[in-house]
């Protein structure tokens, strides 16, 4: 397998006969880690840093899930179905146990996994990320139209303005953290279509807006991370998604929001690596 996430390539796996595109890379030994991302996020959206630090030490998959970048289908409109949806590309590649990191609707995704199918997870990361029915995720929504007029605007990424505080410290890491995502220069994902998007807020929305899980039987080990000041899913949210699952535990790092994982991704892989060897 490739070693690096720029090399890393695109391959791709028919489930239920729609094609799902995916990436593995690092080192093939032991429990592989499972990557469930973002709202509106595609295969290269993922930061470099973090695939790369973890890849050093186990084998990482990545994947668009069904109607997400170039994989086939449509983008279901439920958290649940996307679950079903990530159950079934991990047992088509004919694995068996898994860790899974999921990072803001992927953490959501990771979360109706464990529930689903509890026998296919040994570890979760959940990170910038909320239990289902939290109060206010609904409104994701709004955020995230603020943040891409203020974008156009400034003719500027939208991820300047929903995953990093607007501080010194803060627009430094967004900086980093948007060149880090252009190391990539070939085979690059197809860009998500604004159906999807739809379909994906929509998911989200009713999430925030459905009754909440019994996440007491989630008994898998489970690291929690956030940043303190998170506009998208308050950081209030993963304090509180760490409380109801009965063997986590949290990080939230400070002077950072939604991507504080990768603002301070140094630190997140070294805690996330000792967490999944543990």
């Amino acid at each position: 397998m490739a070693t690096k996430w720029t090399d890393a390539p695109t391959r791709t796996i028919y489930v239920d006969g729609v094609p799902f595109a995916y990436r593995e890379l690092g080192v093939d030994t032991g429990v592989p880690v499972v990557f469930l991302h973002h709202l509106m996020a595609v295969l290269d959206d993922w930061d470099p840093r973090v695939i790369d630090g973890l890849a050093a030490h186990r084998r990482v998959i990545t994947f668009d899930n069904r109607g997400v970048g170039a994989s086939g289908g449509s983008v279901p409109f439920t958290v649940e179905e996307m679950g079903r949806d990530a159950i079934a590309f991990i047992r088509a590649l004919g694995l068996e146990e898994v860790d899974l990191l999921g990072f803001s609707l992927g953490g959501g995704v990771a979360q109706m996994v464990a529930l689903q199918a509890p026998d296919l997870v040994r570890r979760m990361i959940l990170a910038g990320t909320g239990p289902r029915g939290g109060g206010g995720i609904d409104e994701i929504t709004k955020v995230a139209v603020k943040a891409y007029i203020k974008a156009a605007f400034t003719l500027s990424d939208a991820k300047n303005f929903l995953f990093f505080p607007r501080t010194p410290e803060g627009k430094r890491a967004a900086k980093d953290y948007l060149a880090r995502l252009k190391e990539r220069t070939r085979d690059r994902d197809k860009h998500i279509s604004l159906r999807a998007r739809r379909a994906q807020l929509k998911a989200i929305r009713a999430a925030g807006l459905a009754r909440e899980d019994d996440l007491s039987v989630i008994t898998q080990p489970v690291f929690v991370a956030n940043g303190d000041h998170d506009l998208m899913v308050d950081s209030s949210h993963s304090a509180d998604l760490a409380r109801r699952i009965p063997n986590a535990s949290l990080t939230i790092y400070p002077g950072s929001g939604h991507g504080g994982v990768f603002q301070h991704h140094e630190d997140f892989v070294k805690k996330a690596l000792a967490f999944l060897a543990a």
